[in-house]
């Protein structure tokens, strides 16, 4: 395009310059006391006939607290929609206006990639009649810049247009979506091959699998007996070194966390939440008041809910709710395969955060998670890029079931990935509650649009690049499924993930074991890998173990595999009901262990959901099998609210005053000897 490189070398400079000065973590000293409000916070000046002064000084005093401009305050409270603020700034300052809904594509001289980066910087440059014109999206302190900028030099003015964030986008995506739908779908595809799911040309792991299927056969054939005491003994022993593998886990002591003090709002960054929803209508209210509960200042937070096109519903609650800063809607583009990976994609180029956290449409974070994860971050460096919040189960008392999926979340995130963590292993992150450094997530490549388990294996692509992960207890609640049917589905689509990942990351076995270390890779063989094979043999192992007695009359002494299967099978359970058990007191839910003596029938039931996806990795492997919510009978949540509200009106009727909670606290791990403060 004429005049394009010119023009996109000025752009980068001009971009780089203008993030510098309108970051959202500015000096303290851009934020002056608000004696004055019109004369210290020049950006209210557009608006004071607005508003009485009383609002003004309050929105410049949050302001300097907070560390924004003081027309953030106003736009994120509700007092001022985004549209009327810009216009009127626009009118104050003698420059034009421009929605961009009638600019054609021509006139910007940058890329598609590049444009679609046009959105978090906050500016695009146009070519009007010759002359390179900047159009303006004002966040952070953006518009107290503009407003200095356009006193001290008004031939600015003329090179200058405003605009809102939300016609910036809707400009992006129109001219733009063919290049976000290819990102969001064939970005890891294309620059890191060897890591992606996606459909290839040459199947070579096919071909090595049914190599080594074929040679299992053929083996087979010669030597029945020899051959299948061989298999049946290299199963039994993955088996244990699975098993010794969590008994570690549960076994280490975990150090407390350290005391951290409350950081000042002013310094915190930008911090993006990004939600993936399809056919989720039901949930976008709950969702919402969890995000508005947040302990993080809703002027520096940056809240995607991304939606499929055909999700009707979905978007006309979003439209329901009239949503203003800090959340948006993000459309995820008709191409490619239609998943949760794929979905988080196509927002990620839009993110304006440093920091990015995943939720689900039935998450509800603690309020504090934001803020202890930020203090994790900043003490360990950019080395590590993900901190996992623990998730945990707040439909607990549905049935056996749910009671079950509490038990296994508890040994999960309270016991066994700590532990990893504090072993400098690869973590298999939890699908939700993962909070990153931005920019070490895109350096990775975001997530796999073709993995159904993206989550497990974005973990160990983390770790390949050299990043470490953590865990805090910081939790966040979520409905699991209690009925058969959804459980089912939900653990097939994990096995297929899990298989898919295991697939993907043996491509190149010896430079998986450069990348995570011999440690590293034996801890990937084990969860991920060992974690399928132990529900894809279980059911062998019961088999034989079954037919084995029947033919005795009784336990078998004197056949070693069978008494390996037998040991393999008792252990098993055993370790299960031990990290069950261990997680459950640590998050004071000891009341759910009743479950846990279910352990077999539980085990039968992943085993067939292991076949099923051993199946469809085969016929289907792209397949997502939604897991959709709504369907709790009970709520830990609901009952410790309700217990609140009862204890503050028996307080309150009493004359004493009830300090308000600071975070949901029902069912929380215990905290350590030098937990956080806030």
């Amino acid at each position: 395009m004429a005049g394009g490189v010119a023009s996109q070398a000025e752009f980068d400079l001009l971009e780089a310059v203008w993030r510098r000065h309108t970051d959202h973590t500015a000096h303290p000293a851009d934020h002056p006391a608000p004696h004055d409000p019109l004369r210290n916070y020049p950006e209210l000046r557009c608006v004071a006939d607005r508003f009485a002064l009383a609002s003004l000084t309050a929105a410049a005093d949050r302001a300097g607290k907070v560390g924004v401009s003081a027309d953030r305050v106003l736009v994120s409270s509700g007092a001022i929609s985004d549209e009327d603020y810009v216009r009127a700034l626009a009118e104050r300052l003698d420059i034009a206006f421009d929605a961009l809904a009638l600019t054609p594509r021509n006139w910007c001289p940058l890329d598609d990639s590049r444009l679609i980066e046009a959105i978090p910087a906050g500016i695009v440059p146009l070519r009007i009649g010759g002359e390179l014109v900047y159009v303006v999206a004002p966040r952070g302190i953006a518009a107290r810049r503009l407003t200095e900028l356009s006193a001290g030099d008004p031939r600015w003015r003329k090179r200058i247009r405003l605009t809102t964030s939300e016609h910036l986008k809707r400009f992006v995506e129109r001219h733009s979506a063919d290049a976000i739908g290819a990102r969001a779908t064939d970005l890891l595809r294309t620059a890191m091959p060897q890591m992606s799911a996606a459909p290839r040309q040459r199947q070579t792991f096919r071909w090595k699998a049914a190599l080594v299927a074929a040679l299992t056969a053929a083996a087979i054939a010669i030597q029945p007996h020899t051959s299948m005491t061989a298999i049946e003994a290299l199963l039994a022993l993955m088996f244990i070194a699975w098993i010794v593998m969590r008994l570690v886990g549960a076994m280490m002591r975990l150090p407390g966390e350290r005391r951290q003090v409350r950081i000042p709002d002013d310094t915190l960054p930008v911090y993006t939440i990004m939600v993936a929803l399809y056919r989720e209508a039901s949930s976008v209210d709950g969702l919402i008041a969890a995000i508005r509960g947040l302990d993080y200042p809703a002027e520096k937070l940056d809240v995607k809910f991304v939606i499929e096109p055909d999700d009707e519903d979905t978007h006309a609650a979003l439209l329901r709710a009239q949503l203003s800063a800090p959340f948006e809607i993000v459309v995820a583009p008709a191409v490619g395969p239609k998943t949760k990976p794929k979905a988080l994609n196509a927002a990620l180029p839009f993110a304006r955060g440093s920091f990015l956290v995943i939720y689900d449409a039935e998450d509800r974070p603690e309020s504090d998670q934001l803020r202890r994860a930020l203090g994790v971050f900043r003490r360990n460096g950019d080395a590590l890029a993900c901190v996992q919040a623990c998730l945990t189960i707040d439909n607990t008392g549905d049935n056996w079931l749910s009671a079950m999926f509490t038990a296994e979340y508890a040994g999960q995130f309270d016991v066994f990935l700590p532990a990893l963590a504090a072993l400098n292993l690869p973590l298999p992150l939890g699908g939700s509650s993962n909070h990153f450094r931005t920019a070490a997530l895109r350096k990775v490549g975001g997530w796999d649009p073709y993995n159904v388990t993206e989550d497990a294996d974005l973990g160990m692509r983390l770790a390949r690049f050299g990043y470490r992960s953590d865990v805090i207890d910081a939790a966040t609640y979520e409905e699991a499924p209690a009925r058969l049917r959804p459980w089912l589905r939900q653990r097939t689509r994990w096995f297929k993930g899990w298989l898919l990942t295991w697939a993907v990351h043996m491509r190149e076995p010896r430079r998986l074991a450069r990348d995570l270390g011999l440690p590293g890779f034996i801890a990937f063989q084990l969860m991920v890998g060992g974690n399928v094979l132990a529900a894809l043999v279980h059911p062998i192992f019961i088999g034989v173990l079954a037919v084995s007695i029947w033919r005795n009359g009784g336990w078998p002494h004197d056949q070693l595999t069978t008494a390996l299967f037998g040991i393999s099978v008792a252990v098993g359970y055993l370790t299960s009901v031990l990290l069950g058990a261990i997680g459950l007191v640590r998050r004071r839910l000891i009341g759910a262990a009743w479950a846990l003596p279910l352990i077999p029938l539980h085990w039968l039931l992943l085993s067939t959901a292991a076949w099923r996806a051993l199946f469809q990795l085969i016929a289907d492997p792209y397949r997502w099998e939604k897991t959709d919510h709504g369907f709790a009978r009970t709520s830990r949540l609901a009952r410790r609210k309700r217990a609140d509200r009862i204890i503050a009106t028996i307080l309150e009727g009493a004359g004493a005053k009830i300090r308000p909670a600071r975070s949901i606290s029902a069912g929380r791990r215990p905290p350590a000897r030098e937990a956080a403060s806030y």
